[in-house]
């Protein structure tokens, strides 16, 4: 069983930084990708990033410019740096993994952490 753990979310002024972080564990025979998917109250859940490993980045339009995704292969650890924030950019924020284990191929997700944004 592959577990994601997130960390970093909080409350922030319009304009602000935060910085999220989420880590990999479990039974991960390789990590395919990773990222950030966010959902504001009543909305669907939305892409923000996803880093394929070797890969191209996918991001929400929205937050270009305004973030940096990196990823440390050595702690299965995926890291998303954003700035400028917005108030629409406020919600909970789920970390994302593509991973292979020994059931195959698989999508796994985080508990979510809450990203406010004070205007």
């Amino acid at each position: 069983q592959v577990q994601l753990v997130e960390s970093g979310g909080g409350e922030v002024q319009a304009g602000g930084s935060l910085r999220l972080s989420c880590a990999a564990s479990g039974n991960i025979f390789t990590i395919v990708g990773m990222g950030w998917y966010r959902q504001a109250p009543g909305k669907q859940r939305e892409l923000v990033a996803v880093l394929p490993v070797g890969g191209s980045l996918s991001y929400a339009e929205s937050m270009k410019g305004r973030l940096t995704i990196s990823m440390n292969s050595d702690k299965n650890t995926v890291y998303l740096q954003m700035s400028g924030l917005k108030p629409e950019d406020a919600g909970v924020y789920y970390c994302y993994a593509n991973v292979t284990g020994p059931d195959g191929l698989g999508d796994v997700w985080g508990q979510g952490t809450q990203v406010t944004v004070l205007s």
